[in-house]
């Protein structure tokens, strides 16, 4: 059996045993990438050269307590690695080679980690898609002429078609949970506060956090392990605020999948006021099936009671919009940004302080209300996606408003997660027809990521079928 087709479990396992050297496992994945990535297109950089002498590092000097031990991954493009070439996704950033790593690359260094290079993502991690146009669009490993889903859609296409065995991610408003579901993953958004390298704790309405993909619910677990605790437990954390509950290791409850819990089934979004909002039959299906398994499972299921939030359309479309202000690109290379990104900068930029103001204090109270709706239940499900996974070039390229409509109405389930600070996971479920996969999202409670990694590895057993990859595997 070649190491692509072993859990990222089972190599690092065999990696600790010694029946594979970290140079062996990066040769083998950086082997794939060169020669599969030409049509998937999940990297903005391959490294072999460096990523091979990290690997000889990491074997001759590197202790194997570090969690994450010779294991390859990739940097996705919105975290700087010193001295390789890193785009954001932007022509504007074309060329551009920082001198300092920012603090989730240090992370996964320090764990033990062997990066290959950096993961596609599309400008400036904006986009629930991953098409930017400083280079070529991430297709999806099981239809090449789906898109890929967004922003960490490289990292996921990649962890997908076998390139990588893990990889970790961003999530601002579904970029982990998104990419993952489009491309049958198991992705993990942890509670706001819970990575100290990516807490989300520093950034403007606390959304964007760190997280892990992977193929199964354990291999997602061993990443985030690696991620929160890079050095080992305790986790360093560098703010005096940060998530309830412990912060793992999560491992043994990703493969032990213990306890019953009770499940709320929520199919309303708190988009529905200002968008048209569809549910998908197929996205519906794996919805349905995940309760089947659950409801054999014993545990409580039962529909969360509605609640409108009228206001959420018009504050999260500020905050996302004042997000994008924030970019640094001024004068003559504002005209090298794409479409979406000039529209989002320049209403951001022409936003007055008072609204900004306004609509966060309108998000932090949504916080307290969302908490406090979903009090009741140890996890909620929805779906993960409202519609099918999108075809490549399906996203109006040269109308903001009307790009920003429809990412909406794709991926109307992830956003209010991150406004809320609430930890989620996808986890893949079924495939439709055509072969596409289809899942499902597990909202937790705050700090509750131990409950829906047990929840997430007993929902995979029961829906187990014969090993499936995707075409290009």
């Amino acid at each position: 059996m070649d190491l692509h087709e072993l859990t990222a479990l089972e190599q690092h396992r065999l990696l600790q045993r010694g029946e594979v050297s970290p140079v062996e496992l990066a040769g083998h994945y950086l082997e794939r990438a060169e020669r599969l990535d030409p049509e998937i297109a999940a990297f903005a950089t391959l490294t072999p050269e460096r990523a091979l002498e990290r690997a000889e590092f990491v074997a001759a000097h590197v202790p194997k307590v570090a969690p994450l031990w010779g294991m390859p991954l990739a940097d996705k493009d919105l975290h700087p690695r010193a001295g390789v070439a890193t785009a954001f996704g932007s022509r504007a950033f074309e060329g551009f080679v920082p001198d300092a790593s920012d603090d989730l690359v240090q992370a996964v260094d320090a764990a033990g980690a062997v990066s290959l290079g950096k993961t596609a993502t599309p400008e400036f991690g904006l986009p629930s898609y991953t098409e930017a146009l400083v280079g070529r669009p991430t297709r999806n490993p099981w239809d090449p002429t789906l898109g890929a889903g967004g922003s960490s859609g490289g990292a996921a296409a990649a962890v997908a078609s076998g390139m990588l065995p893990f990889a970790p991610g961003s999530d601002g408003g579904g970029s982990i949970r998104i990419p993952a579901a489009v491309c049958g993953l198991v992705g993990i958004k942890p509670s706001r506060g819970r990575v100290p390298s990516g807490s989300g704790l520093g950034g403007l309405a606390g959304l964007g956090v760190a997280g892990a993909i992977g193929r199964t619910v354990a291999d997602a677990a061993l990443l985030l392990d690696g991620m929160i605790a890079p050095t080992g437990y305790p986790a360093a954390h560098p703010f005096a605020v940060r998530a309830p509950g412990d912060d793992g290791p999560y491992l043994g409850e990703a493969i032990r999948g213990e306890g019953r819990f009770q499940v709320g089934v929520l199919t309303e979004t708190p988009w529905d006021e200002g968008y048209e909002i569809t549910i998908a039959p197929e996205a519906r299906s794996a919805l349905d099936r995940a309760i089947e398994v659950l409801d054999a499972g014993r545990h409580g299921v039962e529909q969360v009671p509605s609640a409108p939030e009228p206001g959420y359309p018009a504050a999260f479309r500020t905050i996302w919009q004042a997000g994008a202000a924030t970019i640094p690109v001024d004068d003559e290379l504002l005209g090298r940004l794409e479409p979406l990104t000039q529209w989002l900068l320049e209403r951001g930029r022409a936003l007055p302080a008072r609204q900004l103001a306004e609509a966060l204090s309108w998000l932090s109270e949504f916080e307290r209300r969302t908490i406090a709706r979903f009090a009741s239940y140890d996890a909620v499900i929805s779906p993960a996606l409202a519609l099918t996974p999108p075809a490549v070039g399906w996203y109006d390229g040269d109308d903001g408003e009307r790009n920003f409509a429809q990412q909406v109405q794709v991926t109307p389930y992830t956003s209010f997660v991150n406004v809320a600070g609430l930890p989620a996971i996808t986890v893949p479920i079924e495939y439709t027809p055509a072969g596409v996969p289809m899942g499902v999202q597990l909202i937790g409670r705050p700090g509750g990521v131990a409950t829906l990694f047990s929840l997430a590895v007993q929902l995979e057993p029961r829906l187990r079928r014969p090993p499936r990859h995707p075409p290009v595997w």
